[in-house]
């Protein structure tokens, strides 16, 4: 990945981090789940018209057209109906669904990125109406403004010519809504050729109104022009000096390409933002029914502090309630945020209880390995403390929840911190690590793994066990 592109994932995390950042999405995005472009959607409909696709490149004409010789537009209301339901999520739509993201805009007719979050049980507002700008869907947690429609009103859907001619009168509210987005947000452009009427109408108001200088700096995400198979030399030249000409235009609304050579580039972004986000995130994992030689005063104190100590540190933190430990993560968490913003912030902890009174083995297990999973995708760090329980003849054995918990963090790429010391599944997990040190911290420098050798030795005081695991978190995500 270039340097260029890196520099913009970190620009973009901090204005993600900052509730600043905004997402554009074009058909192209769309296309991973089978979804078609309008060339392929208006093919038919050219051939009745006795026109050849391939030579056509005003489509809303084209669509114009056919309503024109039949006098009504049902035939492509039905293309629209059939061709945008039913597709599968990608795995980008999943990705920009768990990153903390409030604002979509997309000029697709299809549902995946409302759907993509609703997987995850986020609520979506969608707005494809001007009534919808007026109401507020309850708890949500992203707006999705479909300014072209969607296609269970295909009717109402944005794609004859006619319909670009009045969209600033009929949808003048979110031409207004768009404005003020751009205006005050950081838009990410995917999937985007930036041939849309309505778009570039808008772009250039914005010039002409606030000029380059108090606008926000936009980026997009385009695919190199690559010369295609018996492709004639002078076409392609021709096309790739379209698109470099197109790059340079763009600039005048403060909009920087990222040119990348291949859509799998796109995921590779998405994953790297996501990736810094969860950097933010810290999930304690364990279970104590018995601190060992840790003693409980002990280790009542090092979880508090070890909370605190994160929360002041600007890290996040995930808990799941485990029995002996969760509490105190909460309690520690709490008063740090508390004493700083004299309020809770729910962004700065996020407490997932794992559902209790469930009879079903099976049904238990299921769920609760639904939880793990949706818990540790929402990080970047894992910590492993303790990890003891009662098995089923009273005695103290190894928390097999957090030993899968261990599971699903490698699985996710988390850095994975366990405090062998402290005993139980704990322990197991940093002998499993210890074996293997250079599969899990890759390149890492002889400090780190000095601190990872000290978290299986006893410290007499858990302040400084704690200062170990800062440091070592804080080494690990600069790297």
């Amino acid at each position: 990945m270039d340097r260029k592109i890196l520099k913009f994932i970190d620009k973009y995390v901090k204005e993600i981090n900052e509730s600043n950042a905004a997402i554009f999405l074009g058909a192209g995005f769309s296309v991973d789940s089978g979804c078609i472009n309008w060339k392929e959607l208006l093919e038919d409909i050219a051939e009745d018209l006795g026109l050849d696709i391939e030579k056509e490149s005003d489509l809303i004409s084209l669509a114009q057209y056919h309503k024109n010789t039949l006098g009504n537009r049902s035939q492509i209301n039905q293309l629209i109906l059939n061709s945008y339901g039913g597709k599968d999520i990608s795995e980008n739509h999943r990705i920009l669904a768990r990153l903390p993201i409030s604002t979509f805009w997309t000029t697709n007719y299809d549902s995946l990125i409302e759907d993509s979050l609703k997987e995850i049980k986020k609520i979506p507002d969608v707005k494809y109406t001007n009534a919808h700008l007026s109401q507020t869907e309850p708890k949500r947690d992203s707006i999705i403004y479909k300014m072209h429609g969607d296609r269970n009103h295909s009717n109402d859907t944005i794609i004859l010519k006619e319909d670009y001619e009045e969209y600033h009168v009929k949808y003048a509210p979110f031409i207004t809504a768009l404005n003020g987005d751009l205006i005050t947000k950081t838009f990410l452009f995917i999937g985007f050729s930036f041939s849309d009427p309505n778009l570039n109408y808008i772009l250039s108001r914005m010039k002409v109104d606030y000029g380059n200088d108090t606008q926000k700096t936009h980026y997009a995400l385009m695919k190199k022009v690559a010369k295609e198979q018996n492709e004639d030399e002078g076409d392609f030249i021709y096309r790739e000096t379209k698109q470099k000409l197109l790059i340079d235009d763009l600039r005048r609304y403060n909009i920087q390409v990222l040119e990348i050579d291949s859509y799998k580039t796109i995921t590779n972004i998405l994953r790297n933002i996501e990736k810094k986000i969860n950097r933010s995130n810290v999930f304690i994992s364990g279970s104590a029914v018995d601190y060992g030689d840790f003693k409980e005063e002990k280790s009542v104190n090092f979880i508090e502090n070890l909370s605190k100590q994160l929360i002041r540190k600007g890290y996040n933190i995930v808990s799941g309630f485990g029995l002996g430990v969760g509490s105190y993560v909460i309690k520690g968490a709490l008063e740090e945020i508390y004493l700083k913003s004299k309020t809770i912030n729910d962004n700065r902890l996020l407490l997932r209880p794992f559902p209790q009174g469930i009879e079903n083995e099976k049904s238990r297990v299921e769920l609760w390995k639904k939880y793990r999973k949706d818990m540790i995708s929402r990080v970047g760090i894992s910590i492993f403390i303790f990890g003891n329980k009662i098995g089923e003849n009273t005695e103290i054995i190894e928390a097999s929840g957090v030993l899968e918990e261990f599971k699903i963090a490698h699985d996710n790429n988390n850095i994975i911190i366990p405090i062998g010391c402290t005993g139980g599944a704990s322990k197991t997990i940093w002998n499993i690590i210890n074996n293997d040190f250079e599969s899990y911290f890759k390149n890492s420098s002889n400090k780190l793994k000095q601190l990872f050798q000290k978290f299986n030795h006893n410290y007499e005081k858990e302040d400084e066990l704690i200062n170990d695991i800062i440091n070592f978190i804080d080494i690990t995500v600069k790297k």
